[in-house]
């Protein structure tokens, strides 16, 4: 099969590396256009240096379905493959492939449609996500499952550490799916649509803890935004990123830092949070037990 790849960042680099190696052709690497980072430096996505360093042919468009139409279609694919690329495709790109276009999504459909599925999946406390090789068409997320990927996931996971963990099971999962395709055994089965449940994109205002919420809830908050956009609160009026914690059985008011055997807690509505890694506005990650010795905390409430 003449396959082309559609992705962006590092989630998507297993799924190339699985499609590259598969022994079918990868026509071409289809990635977001080069961006000004800091200091104007412009850098690569994370697939089109992969791709280049495999030697693929690279095409990047501000928006595919206006500009690379013509282009797509004189590559003569097969298959199209998507994976966290970022952009929406238009049915007449969709339908340029004979086999279709696939696409390695990173929940078990039909839940957890939309963005940031591996993070919701840990603020809400699933105890399984996974892997869904899916047909893309014009509704996100909705198209029929072709296989999925099962994981459990851990008691102290991060979002960070469930999306490396997923991302290499995606392209486990890609290259079981093109085996399938190319054999002729593929057998797509429509979603359950009573079943779905949508995601909300994440932004930096979700990182703000509120302690009037029970300590378990807030643990998991915090976990699930590892490493971004980060839970945070404030100190003093200054931000203050919360980047490790526990829950914990010691009680205390909501918001109020404490100290209890040797370590540093806040208090929640409901039990507290044992403080553990910390990063102070302009400064690094530390220890929060260092951050208290050059702090005053005891009594401070936490928050605007």
């Amino acid at each position: 099969m003449r396959v082309v790849f559609f992705g962006t960042p590092d989630f998507a680099l297993p799924s190339l590396k699985a499609a590259a190696e598969s022994g079918h052709e990868v026509a071409a690497v289809v990635t977001q256009p080069d961006r000004e980072r800091d200091r104007k430096r412009v850098t690569f996505s994370p697939v089109k240096q992969a791709a280049l360093d495999l030697g693929l042919k690279v095409l990047q468009f501000e928006k595919v379905s206006r500009e690379g139409v013509e282009e797509l279609a004189r590559l003569k694919a097969d298959l199209f493959v998507t994976c966290a690329f970022g952009q929406i495709l238009s049915q007449k790109v969709l339908d340029l492939p004979p086999l279709g276009t696939i696409n390695v999504h990173g929940s078990l459909l039909p839940k957890y449609r939309g963005s940031a599925p591996i993070q919701w999946a840990v603020i809400n406390g699933e105890k399984q996500t996974g892997i869904t090789i899916m047909r893309t068409v014009l509704q996100v997320d909705a198209g029929d499952i072709l296989l999925q990927k099962k994981t459990d996931i851990g008691e102290r996971e991060t979002a960070g550490e469930l999306f490396d963990r997923l991302a290499l099971l995606g392209g486990e999962a890609l290259a079981e799916a093109l085996e399938l395709i190319s054999s002729g055994k593929a057998v797509y089965t429509p979603q359950k649509e009573d079943e779905a449940t949508h995601c909300k994109m994440l932004g930096k205002k979700d990182g703000l803890l509120d302690f009037s919420a029970d300590a378990r809830s807030l643990d998991r908050r915090i976990r699930g935004l590892t490493p971004w956009p980060s839970a945070y609160t404030y100190f003093q009026g200054k931000l203050l990123k919360i980047l490790k914690a526990e829950p914990a059985d010691k009680s205390g008011e909501a918001g109020v830092i404490f100290s209890a055997d040797g370590d540093v807690y806040v208090g929640c509505g409901s039990g507290s949070l044992r403080l553990l890694q910390v990063q102070p506005e302009g400064g690094k990650r530390m220890e929060m037990k260092a951050f208290a010795l050059g702090h005053k905390t005891e009594g401070v409430k936490l928050g605007r």
